[in-house]
Protein backbone atom coordinates (compact mmCIF):
# COMPACT_ATOMS: atom_id res chain seq x y z
CA UNK A 1 0.00 0.00 0.00
CA UNK A 2 1.64 3.30 -1.00
CA UNK A 3 1.76 6.21 1.89
CA UNK A 4 -1.01 8.70 1.66
CA UNK A 5 -0.24 12.40 1.44
CA UNK A 6 -0.46 12.99 5.19
CA UNK A 7 2.10 9.88 5.77
CA UNK A 8 4.52 11.64 3.34
CA UNK A 9 3.96 14.76 5.00
CA UNK A 10 4.47 13.82 8.63
CA UNK A 11 7.64 11.76 7.82
CA UNK A 12 9.25 14.50 6.38
CA UNK A 13 8.27 16.78 9.13
CA UNK A 14 9.52 14.45 11.67
CA UNK A 15 12.69 13.95 9.43
CA UNK A 16 13.30 17.52 9.65
CA UNK A 17 12.81 17.97 13.13
CA UNK A 18 15.33 14.83 13.75
CA UNK A 19 18.31 16.45 11.86
CA UNK A 20 17.83 19.59 13.57
CA UNK A 21 17.88 18.16 17.11
CA UNK A 22 20.79 16.09 15.67
CA UNK A 23 22.66 19.43 15.19
CA UNK A 24 21.39 20.63 18.63
CA UNK A 25 23.09 18.05 19.93
CA UNK A 26 26.74 18.77 18.70
CA UNK A 27 25.99 22.20 19.52
CA UNK A 28 25.34 21.67 23.15
CA UNK A 29 28.80 19.19 23.51
CA UNK A 30 28.07 15.83 21.42
CA UNK A 31 30.88 15.05 19.31
CA UNK A 32 31.34 16.49 15.80
CA UNK A 33 29.01 14.72 13.12
CA UNK A 34 27.52 12.55 16.24
CA UNK A 35 24.12 14.16 17.52
CA UNK A 36 22.80 10.53 17.00
CA UNK A 37 25.37 7.39 16.15
CA UNK A 38 23.01 4.03 17.56
CA UNK A 39 26.41 2.31 16.66
CA UNK A 40 28.11 4.55 18.95
CA UNK A 41 26.26 5.16 21.57
CA UNK A 42 25.85 1.40 21.85
CA UNK A 43 29.38 1.19 21.94
CA UNK A 44 29.73 4.00 24.61
CA UNK A 45 26.96 2.20 26.74
CA UNK A 46 28.59 -0.90 26.78
CA UNK A 47 32.06 0.52 27.26
CA UNK A 48 30.70 2.46 30.75
CA UNK A 49 29.95 -0.96 31.64
CA UNK A 50 33.08 -2.20 30.92
CA UNK A 51 32.28 -4.89 28.67
CA UNK A 52 35.19 -3.33 26.71
CA UNK A 53 38.23 -0.86 28.05
CA UNK A 54 38.65 1.41 25.74
CA UNK A 55 38.83 4.34 28.27
CA UNK A 56 37.97 7.09 25.26
CA UNK A 57 34.74 5.60 24.57
CA UNK A 58 32.81 4.97 28.05
CA UNK A 59 29.88 6.95 28.48
CA UNK A 60 26.29 5.92 29.07
CA UNK A 61 24.42 7.68 26.21
CA UNK A 62 21.11 8.97 27.22
CA UNK A 63 19.77 9.09 23.87
CA UNK A 64 19.56 5.33 23.74
CA UNK A 65 17.61 5.64 26.61
CA UNK A 66 15.43 8.33 25.80
CA UNK A 67 14.81 6.41 21.91
CA UNK A 68 13.81 3.11 23.73
CA UNK A 69 11.53 4.88 26.58
CA UNK A 70 9.92 7.17 23.91
CA UNK A 71 9.19 4.27 21.77
CA UNK A 72 7.85 2.53 24.20
CA UNK A 73 5.74 5.45 25.69
CA UNK A 74 4.14 6.28 22.75
CA UNK A 75 3.25 3.03 21.87
CA UNK A 76 1.28 2.22 24.71
CA UNK A 77 -0.73 5.65 24.13
CA UNK A 78 -1.48 4.44 20.10
CA UNK A 79 -1.98 0.93 22.20
CA UNK A 80 0.67 -0.74 19.82
CA UNK A 81 2.73 -2.33 22.26
CA UNK A 82 2.76 -5.74 21.61
CA UNK A 83 5.20 -8.07 23.11
CA UNK A 84 6.45 -10.40 20.82
CA UNK A 85 9.20 -12.86 19.52
CA UNK A 86 10.83 -16.25 19.03
CA UNK A 87 12.05 -16.14 15.49
CA UNK A 88 15.50 -16.86 14.67
CA UNK A 89 16.69 -15.92 18.48
CA UNK A 90 20.27 -16.43 17.80
CA UNK A 91 20.30 -15.65 14.22
CA UNK A 92 19.40 -12.03 15.35
CA UNK A 93 21.79 -11.91 17.69
CA UNK A 94 24.62 -12.84 15.09
CA UNK A 95 23.35 -10.28 12.27
CA UNK A 96 23.22 -8.18 14.92
CA UNK A 97 26.99 -8.65 16.56
CA UNK A 98 28.26 -8.34 12.14
CA UNK A 99 25.99 -4.99 11.36
CA UNK A 100 28.20 -3.45 14.47
CA UNK A 101 31.48 -4.91 13.24
CA UNK A 102 30.54 -3.34 9.67
CA UNK A 103 29.68 0.14 11.37
CA UNK A 104 32.58 0.22 14.07
CA UNK A 105 35.16 -0.34 10.79
CA UNK A 106 33.17 2.36 8.87
CA UNK A 107 32.91 4.71 12.38
CA UNK A 108 29.35 5.66 12.77
CA UNK A 109 26.07 3.76 12.01
CA UNK A 110 23.64 4.49 8.77
CA UNK A 111 21.81 7.39 10.76
CA UNK A 112 25.40 8.89 11.27
CA UNK A 113 26.68 8.16 8.20
CA UNK A 114 23.68 11.09 7.13
CA UNK A 115 24.96 12.68 9.44
CA UNK A 116 28.36 12.81 8.41
CA UNK A 117 27.59 13.45 5.01
CA UNK A 118 25.23 16.25 6.09
CA UNK A 119 28.77 17.98 7.76
CA UNK A 120 30.61 17.66 3.86
CA UNK A 121 32.44 14.28 4.77
CA UNK A 122 32.96 12.35 1.82
CA UNK A 123 33.83 9.41 3.01
CA UNK A 124 30.69 8.79 4.18
CA UNK A 125 29.43 9.01 0.74
CA UNK A 126 31.36 5.86 0.10
CA UNK A 127 29.65 4.36 3.05
CA UNK A 128 26.34 5.49 1.58
CA UNK A 129 27.39 3.64 -1.58
CA UNK A 130 28.36 0.63 0.18
CA UNK A 131 25.37 0.74 2.32
CA UNK A 132 23.24 0.62 -0.62
CA UNK A 133 25.16 -2.66 -2.05
CA UNK A 134 24.53 -4.26 0.77
CA UNK A 135 20.74 -3.41 0.96
CA UNK A 136 20.14 -4.09 -2.61
CA UNK A 137 22.32 -8.15 -1.86
CA UNK A 138 19.81 -8.79 0.62
CA UNK A 139 16.64 -7.57 -1.31
CA UNK A 140 17.51 -10.35 -3.63
CA UNK A 141 17.31 -12.46 -1.04
CA UNK A 142 14.37 -11.00 0.08
CA UNK A 143 12.54 -11.31 -3.55
CA UNK A 144 13.26 -14.70 -3.46
CA UNK A 145 11.40 -15.35 -0.35
CA UNK A 146 14.49 -15.17 2.58
CA UNK A 147 12.73 -15.26 5.82
CA UNK A 148 13.26 -15.69 9.51
CA UNK A 149 9.80 -17.06 10.26
CA UNK A 150 6.95 -15.64 12.28
CA UNK A 151 7.03 -14.36 15.12
CA UNK A 152 4.91 -15.30 18.27
CA UNK A 153 2.95 -13.32 21.13
CA UNK A 154 5.05 -13.87 24.39
CA UNK A 155 4.11 -12.79 27.77
CA UNK A 156 4.55 -9.03 28.77
CA UNK A 157 7.56 -9.14 30.99
CA UNK A 158 9.22 -10.40 27.64
CA UNK A 159 8.17 -7.04 26.19
CA UNK A 160 8.82 -4.75 28.74
CA UNK A 161 12.94 -6.26 29.21
CA UNK A 162 14.87 -3.76 27.12
CA UNK A 163 12.36 -0.28 28.50
CA UNK A 164 13.46 -1.82 31.88
CA UNK A 165 17.18 -2.39 31.19
CA UNK A 166 17.72 1.05 29.81
CA UNK A 167 15.77 2.89 32.99
CA UNK A 168 18.34 0.95 35.12
CA UNK A 169 20.75 2.68 32.73
CA UNK A 170 19.67 5.88 33.68
CA UNK A 171 19.42 5.24 37.55
CA UNK A 172 23.33 4.01 36.92
CA UNK A 173 24.32 7.41 34.72
CA UNK A 174 22.28 9.30 37.63
CA UNK A 175 24.06 7.78 40.58
CA UNK A 176 27.17 7.26 39.21
CA UNK A 177 28.48 4.30 41.49
CA UNK A 178 32.33 3.60 41.17
CA UNK A 179 31.76 0.52 39.13
CA UNK A 180 30.60 2.39 35.44
CA UNK A 181 33.09 3.84 33.36
CA UNK A 182 32.93 7.45 32.27
CA UNK A 183 35.96 8.61 29.76
CA UNK A 184 38.02 11.81 30.88
CA UNK A 185 39.30 12.26 27.43
CA UNK A 186 38.07 11.30 24.06
CA UNK A 187 34.52 11.03 22.05
CA UNK A 188 32.95 9.04 25.86
CA UNK A 189 33.88 12.52 27.18
CA UNK A 190 32.03 14.58 24.85
CA UNK A 191 28.47 14.73 25.35
CA UNK A 192 25.55 17.36 26.01
CA UNK A 193 23.81 17.84 29.51
CA UNK A 194 22.10 14.44 30.42
CA UNK A 195 18.40 16.15 30.31
CA UNK A 196 19.00 17.55 27.04
CA UNK A 197 20.25 14.29 25.77
CA UNK A 198 17.58 12.46 26.97
CA UNK A 199 14.38 14.68 26.28
CA UNK A 200 16.29 14.64 22.54
CA UNK A 201 16.11 10.47 22.62
CA UNK A 202 12.03 10.47 23.72
CA UNK A 203 11.37 13.01 21.14
CA UNK A 204 13.06 11.38 18.46
CA UNK A 205 12.12 7.76 19.67
CA UNK A 206 8.43 9.04 19.67
CA UNK A 207 8.61 10.31 16.25
CA UNK A 208 10.48 7.08 15.11
CA UNK A 209 8.02 4.81 16.90
CA UNK A 210 4.98 7.32 14.74
CA UNK A 211 6.33 7.53 11.43
CA UNK A 212 8.62 4.15 11.46
CA UNK A 213 11.61 5.83 10.55
CA UNK A 214 14.58 3.39 9.49
CA UNK A 215 17.36 3.75 7.38
CA UNK A 216 17.28 0.25 5.68
CA UNK A 217 13.62 0.67 4.83
CA UNK A 218 14.01 3.81 2.78
CA UNK A 219 16.67 2.17 0.07
CA UNK A 220 14.53 -1.19 0.94
CA UNK A 221 10.94 0.34 -0.01
CA UNK A 222 11.81 2.49 -3.04
CA UNK A 223 13.52 -0.83 -5.07
CA UNK A 224 10.72 -3.14 -3.63
CA UNK A 225 7.64 -1.16 -3.50
CA UNK A 226 8.44 2.09 -5.25
CA UNK A 227 7.46 3.32 -2.11
CA UNK A 228 8.70 6.70 -1.12
CA UNK A 229 8.15 7.13 2.13
CA UNK A 230 10.53 6.28 3.95
CA UNK A 231 13.27 7.40 1.61
CA UNK A 232 11.46 10.87 2.74
CA UNK A 233 12.22 10.92 5.85
CA UNK A 234 15.92 10.03 5.56
CA UNK A 235 16.41 12.74 3.05
CA UNK A 236 14.81 15.31 5.58
CA UNK A 237 17.21 14.73 7.81
CA UNK A 238 20.03 14.64 5.72
CA UNK A 239 18.58 18.50 4.64
CA UNK A 240 18.14 19.67 8.09
CA UNK A 241 21.15 18.85 9.76
CA UNK A 242 22.78 20.25 5.75
CA UNK A 243 21.50 23.66 6.63
CA UNK A 244 22.30 23.19 10.20
CA UNK A 245 25.89 22.37 9.86
CA UNK A 246 26.11 25.64 7.30
CA UNK A 247 24.90 27.90 9.81
CA UNK A 248 26.77 26.47 13.01
CA UNK A 249 29.66 26.63 11.06
CA UNK A 250 30.53 22.96 10.94
CA UNK A 251 30.38 22.17 6.91
CA UNK A 252 33.62 21.00 5.66
CA UNK A 253 33.53 19.50 2.33
CA UNK A 254 36.25 16.97 1.88
CA UNK A 255 37.58 13.28 1.54
CA UNK A 256 40.97 13.36 3.21
CA UNK A 257 40.44 16.54 5.48
CA UNK A 258 38.43 15.05 8.27
CA UNK A 259 40.26 15.46 11.18
CA UNK A 260 38.81 15.22 14.36
CA UNK A 261 35.16 14.44 13.62
CA UNK A 262 36.00 10.36 14.31
CA UNK A 263 36.43 9.41 10.76
CA UNK A 264 39.04 7.38 8.58
CA UNK A 265 39.97 7.54 4.56
CA UNK A 266 39.96 4.37 3.96
CA UNK A 267 37.59 4.19 0.85
CA UNK A 268 37.66 0.91 0.09
CA UNK A 269 36.76 -0.12 3.92
CA UNK A 270 34.48 3.06 4.22
CA UNK A 271 32.37 0.90 1.29
CA UNK A 272 32.69 -3.05 2.80
CA UNK A 273 31.71 -1.84 5.91
CA UNK A 274 28.85 -0.30 5.64
CA UNK A 275 28.35 -3.10 2.92
CA UNK A 276 28.18 -5.35 5.59
CA UNK A 277 25.86 -3.29 7.74
CA UNK A 278 23.45 -2.50 4.85
CA UNK A 279 23.07 -6.20 4.06
CA UNK A 280 23.11 -7.84 7.73
CA UNK A 281 20.17 -4.65 8.56
CA UNK A 282 18.21 -5.37 5.50
CA UNK A 283 18.06 -9.35 6.66
CA UNK A 284 16.97 -8.41 10.41
CA UNK A 285 14.04 -6.17 9.05
CA UNK A 286 15.90 -2.32 10.15
CA UNK A 287 18.60 -0.58 11.18
CA UNK A 288 20.13 0.09 14.56
CA UNK A 289 17.88 2.88 15.13
CA UNK A 290 14.24 0.96 13.83
CA UNK A 291 15.51 -2.13 16.40
CA UNK A 292 15.92 0.12 19.11
CA UNK A 293 12.30 1.62 18.57
CA UNK A 294 11.34 -1.99 17.68
CA UNK A 295 12.21 -3.03 21.20
CA UNK A 296 10.92 -0.05 22.82
CA UNK A 297 7.36 -1.82 20.79
CA UNK A 298 7.61 -5.12 22.95
CA UNK A 299 9.50 -6.78 20.15
CA UNK A 300 12.01 -9.20 21.87
CA UNK A 301 13.81 -10.46 19.04
CA UNK A 302 14.52 -6.59 18.28
CA UNK A 303 15.69 -6.58 21.74
CA UNK A 304 18.05 -9.62 21.05
CA UNK A 305 19.32 -7.69 18.30
CA UNK A 306 20.30 -4.75 20.18
CA UNK A 307 22.15 -7.33 22.51
CA UNK A 308 23.89 -8.40 19.63
CA UNK A 309 24.84 -4.85 18.60
CA UNK A 310 26.42 -4.53 22.31
CA UNK A 311 28.48 -7.51 22.25
CA UNK A 312 29.68 -6.75 18.84
CA UNK A 313 30.76 -3.24 20.15
CA UNK A 314 32.45 -4.76 22.83
CA UNK A 315 34.13 -7.22 20.78
CA UNK A 316 35.31 -5.21 18.33
CA UNK A 317 36.85 -2.90 20.52
CA UNK A 318 38.69 -5.68 22.95
CA UNK A 319 39.78 -7.02 19.87
CA UNK A 320 40.72 -4.18 17.90
CA UNK A 321 38.51 -4.73 15.26
CA UNK A 322 37.28 -1.11 15.18
CA UNK A 323 38.91 1.36 13.22
CA UNK A 324 41.70 3.76 14.15
CA UNK A 325 39.76 7.72 13.46
CA UNK A 326 42.05 10.45 11.52
CA UNK A 327 43.64 13.04 14.10
CA UNK A 328 46.07 16.17 13.82
CA UNK A 329 48.14 16.83 16.45
CA UNK A 330 48.74 20.51 17.59
CA UNK A 331 52.14 20.69 15.91
CA UNK A 332 50.88 19.39 12.20
CA UNK A 333 51.71 15.82 12.35
CA UNK A 334 48.56 13.72 11.08
CA UNK A 335 47.54 10.25 11.41
CA UNK A 336 44.48 9.18 9.04
CA UNK A 337 43.68 6.11 10.98
CA UNK A 338 42.22 3.36 8.94
CA UNK A 339 41.58 -0.51 10.11
CA UNK A 340 43.29 -2.86 11.42
CA UNK A 341 44.29 -6.24 9.48
CA UNK A 342 42.22 -7.94 12.16
CA UNK A 343 39.27 -5.45 11.20
CA UNK A 344 39.13 -6.32 7.63
CA UNK A 345 39.40 -9.51 8.61
CA UNK A 346 36.45 -9.11 10.55
CA UNK A 347 34.05 -7.45 7.59
CA UNK A 348 35.04 -10.24 5.37
CA UNK A 349 34.14 -12.96 8.00
CA UNK A 350 30.87 -11.20 8.09
CA UNK A 351 30.34 -10.73 4.24
CA UNK A 352 30.29 -14.55 4.32
CA UNK A 353 28.86 -15.49 7.80
CA UNK A 354 25.73 -13.00 6.69
CA UNK A 355 25.31 -14.35 2.80
CA UNK A 356 25.34 -18.00 4.23
CA UNK A 357 22.65 -17.09 6.50
CA UNK A 358 20.74 -14.99 3.74
CA UNK A 359 21.36 -18.34 1.55
CA UNK A 360 20.90 -21.26 4.36
CA UNK A 361 17.12 -18.81 5.31
CA UNK A 362 16.01 -17.91 1.25
CA UNK A 363 16.40 -21.30 -0.57
CA UNK A 364 13.73 -24.58 -0.55
CA UNK A 365 16.46 -27.23 -0.72
CA UNK A 366 17.79 -25.92 2.76
CA UNK A 367 15.35 -24.76 4.55
CA UNK A 368 13.68 -28.67 4.24
CA UNK A 369 17.07 -29.56 5.32
CA UNK A 370 16.83 -27.17 8.69
CA UNK A 371 13.69 -28.35 9.05
CA UNK A 372 14.33 -32.01 9.33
Amino acid sequence: MQATKKELIIISVFGLITGIIAVALVKFGNPANMGFCIACFIRDTAGALKLHTAAPVQYIRPEIIGLVLGSFALSLVRREFAPKGGSATITRFVLGFFAMVGCLVFLGCPFRMILRLSAGDLNALVGLFGFAGGILIGVFFLKKGFSLKRSYRQPVTEGVALPAIVIVLLILLITAPAFIAFSESGPGSKHAPVVISLIAGLLVGGMAQYSRLCMVGGIRDIVLFREKKLILGFCAIFVAALIGNIITGKFNLGLTNQYGVVAHFDVLWNFLGMMLTGFACVLLGGCPLRQLILAGEGNSDSAVTVLGLAVGAAFCHNFGIAATAASKAADGTVNNGGVSTTGKAAVIIGLIVVAVIAVINTFPVFRRKKEA
